[in-house]
């Protein structure tokens, strides 16, 4: 059996979409969420490509919650993982990010200037 590869396409309007490569026959794939299997998983043949697969998997409002929820697609009965997609929902994570980095970048300018002053200091 060839290896498969799922690689996502894009998000939109609730669902994750993807196409999987590798498979002669439909395969069978799962949707896992906190060890919680997701319904209505979508896998059809690729028009006029053989072997590929479309692959859909929409996202329910309801496992939605605050927080970072991370979504594990298998392929069924298995615990080969071929993809996972994560959302973060209700946390300003970018805001808090960018000024972490800016707070880090502040304290590296300190630091250097330090080290310059203490090299200065100590050859002359």
């Amino acid at each position: 059996m060839s290896e498969q590869r799922l690689t996502k396409t894009r998000i939109r309007a609730g669902v994750w979409e993807g196409v999987l490569t590798g498979g002669a026959d439909q395969p069978r794939l799962e949707v896992w969420l906190l060890d919680q299997p997701l319904a209505g998983v979508a896998v059809a043949p690729v028009p006029g490509r053989a072997g590929d697969w479309a692959v859909r998997v929409p996202i329910p409002a309801e496992v939605l919650s605050e927080g970072v929820q991370t979504f594990l697609i298998r392929a069924a009965g298995s615990d080969q993982t071929l993809a996972h997609f994560t959302i973060i929902t209700g946390v300003a994570m970018e805001e808090d990010l960018r000024a972490e980095v800016d707070l880090l970048r502040q304290e590296l300018d300190m630091l250097k200037r330090a080290f310059r002053r203490h090299c200065l200091e100590t050859m002359g």
